[in-house]
C-alpha cells in the first residue's frame, strides 16, 4: 500500500512539474511524456533537462524536481499569508 500511495504522490508532482513547465516557460518549453524514452536516447545521464531540435526539454525527472519546487513555493507563499494577515 505504501508504494502505491508513494507511486501516486510522485505522478502527481510530476504532473504538477509539467504544468509548472508549461506555465512558467510560457509554452517555450516542453516536457518529455513521463512515460517517454527521450531523455534516455538524447539527455545526458542524470539530465534535468536537454535542447531537442532547439527547444529545450525537460525530462520526467527535471518535471518531478519542478513539482516539488512548485510546491514549496506555494507553501511558502501560504506561511507567509497566514503569517502577514
Amino acid at each position: 500500500m505504501d508504494t502505491l500511495v508513494g507511486t501516486a504522490i510522485e505522478v502527481l508532482l510530476a504532473i504538477t512539474g509539467r504544468f509548472a513547465v508549461w506555465l512558467f516557460s510560457l509554452g517555450r518549453w516542453r516536457a518529455e511524456s513521463l512515460d517517454g524514452e527521450e531523455g534516455r536516447i538524447y539527455g545526458a545521464a542524470g539530465a534535468l533537462s536537454f535542447i531537442r531540435e532547439g527547444r529545450r526539454v525537460i525530462t520526467a525527472t527535471g518535471q518531478l524536481f519542478a513539482g516539488i519546487l512548485f510546491c514549496v513555493f506555494f507553501a511558502g507563499l501560504g506561511m507567509l499569508y497566514a503569517v502577514l494577515v
